[in-house]
């Protein structure tokens, strides 16, 4: 029995802690006591490394079968060619192909087993940022020009802190070597593109494998010679619908990781004392030209910077995140920017092409908040009763010039029965956030909503805001301009009654005027 009890130390703490135990019994025992309790990843990690210090050599095969998995890489760098030493760990691993053999590959177990590599680089180059360029009906989104504007940026700061690397995008599709010579007006140092008739829209089988094979460097020598590295050293991807699948699918093929739904990004020195990533217990290592990302947690109420660091016996690179469309301004273009366009060779199988698009519909364009004066956002505030609470709303945007109904995804995805004349402004396209729409109006009022994270990100460009809320907590209170505390369903009115008077135009609530006379 141990005297330790590992879930009332942190990680670090714990590190500590085991320096001082020589016992291989007792190390035993706190790791069994971790994997009965928090069972942290990292501090079994820093368990197994203890016990490899003071000799305890069989200490991987005496832990269960999660200990061996996480206690797979050695002191000495040796990782797998350690655990080959143990007969125990070798029969094991032999009966256990056996097993796989057996049994029939339903085809979900191994989502990326037709990939070239299995495992990532170990010290291989890495340079330049990559922008994986999204478009559609013949021309760029908005959202690639934001990410190569974005990237011209980092790279431009990072140059004056590691030396000069490039911004790279990449273009697929078809007929889109005129996009690609585009991408250099807006920032990109190198545009590589490939075009194929197949490829007017997305198929995620061929825009994974073209995007893969370029970031690895392969092609011919004329598609290839503009580069020494092994893989770009950071990817960007739109977080569109199209943009969150490939992301997803190229960094698993290359290895690596993805931060999704990023609204913030910059390049900086990080000092980690994570053994996974150190190596060493206790050891400080500083990490150069992390890739920062910044995105909302799963709470809704926070932050959270992402950072992709490597192992001491691996690599994780291209650092990749995909960026929330509208986050970013869209730099005005250069025609005069030099920049080298390079046509990617790669022959594409037939396989890959087993969906056909034998026609399609234009879908309306939807409703767009962008552009307007004013925006007025309802939230969860209205569950009294829904179909009054969006009558209220729609009555305060009547009121104004120019002003449209946004919603949140509260509403979006609740059980909430509108009638039928106000159900129309209860759907996703109204939506403002991570997922939805990103607005940024002279006046943006938000009436029942709590101001999560994800809705934050959506609005909070916005010039002036004024938030209508019961509780005086609520999140939305720390970024609001104005909070007024109180009911929406009798505040809308009277803000409904004042603006109708004259008594409140948006800029005057700007300024702090209030309006009319006053």
């Amino acid at each position: 029995m141990t005297e330790i009890d590992p879930d009332e130390h942190t990680v670090d703490e714990l590190t500590d802690e085991l320096e001082t135990i020589d016992d291989e019994t007792e190390l035993q025992a706190v790791l069994e006591a971790e994997q009965a309790g928090q069972n942290r990843q990292t501090a079994q990690e820093a368990i197994q490394r203890r016990l490899e210090a003071i000799g305890a050599t069989d200490a991987e095969a005496e832990s269960d079968g999660d200990a061996e998995t996480i206690g797979s890489g050695t002191e000495d760098g040796e990782g797998e060619d350690a655990a080959e030493g143990d007969d125990d760990t070798d029969e094991d691993a032999a009966e256990g192909d056996d097993t796989d053999e057996g049994e029939e590959d339903d085809g979900l177990s191994h989502p990326t087993r037709d990939k070239k590599y299995v495992r990532a680089l170990e010290d291989g180059e890495y340079e330049d940022m990559w922008v994986f360029c999204e478009t559609q009906q013949g021309e760029l989104l908005d959202v690639s020009k934001e990410m190569l504007g974005k990237a011209r940026e980092l790279m431009d700061d990072y140059a004056e802190e590691y030396g000069d690397e490039r911004v790279v995008a990449v273009v697929v599709g078809d007929d889109v070597e005129g996009l690609a010579e585009e991408c250099i007006a807006y920032g990109a140092d190198v545009a590589v593109y490939h075009e194929d008739d197949r490829l007017e829209r997305f198929l995620h089988k061929p825009y994974t494998e073209i995007a893969a094979h370029m970031a690895r460097g392969q092609g011919t020598t004329e598609s290839t010679d503009w580069r020494e590295y092994d893989e770009p050293r950071y990817a960007l991807f739109p977080a569109t619908n199209n943009g969150r699948d490939l992301s997803a699918l190229v960094q698993a093929e290359l290895d690596s990781g993805l931060a999704s739904d990023c609204s913030d990004l910059f390049i900086q020195a990080e000092e980690v004392t994570n053994p996974a990533k150190t190596g060493e217990p206790g050891e400080r290592v500083t990490f150069e030209r992390v890739l920062h990302m910044k995105r909302p947690d799963f709470s809704g109420f926070e932050y959270s910077t992402i950072l992709c660091l490597d192992n001491p016996d691996r690599d994780f690179h291209p650092q990749g995140a995909s960026v929330i469309p509208g986050t970013f301004d869209v730099p005005e273009p250069d025609p005069g920017r030099e920049g080298l366009v390079i046509e990617h060779d790669m022959a594409l199988e037939d396989d890959w092409f087993r969906v056909e698009v034998t026609e399609h519909d234009t879908l309306e364009t939807g409703v767009d908040l962008t552009g307007h004066e004013v925006v007025v956002c309802l939230g969860r505030g209205i569950a009294d009763d829904p179909t009054r609470g969006m009558e209220l709303g729609l009555e305060l945007v009547d009121a104004f010039e120019d002003a449209d109904l946004g919603i949140t995804r509260g509403i979006v995805t609740s059980s909430y029965e509108f009638e039928g004349h106000v159900e129309e402004y209860s759907k996703e396209e109204r939506q403002i956030g991570e997922t939805g729409q990103v607005v940024a109006p002279d006046l943006y009022i938000a009436a029942g909503v709590s101001g999560a994270v994800q809705h934050k990100v959506g609005m909070d460009e916005s010039e002036t805001i004024v938030a209508i809320n019961t509780d005086p907590s609520a999140r939305i209170h720390d970024f609001s301009d104005y909070f007024l505390e109180g009911d929406l369903f009798s505040v809308l009115p009277q803000l409904t009654e004042a603006v109708q008077a004259g008594d409140l135009a948006p800029e005057a609530i700007a300024d702090g005027s209030g309006g009319g006379d006053e």
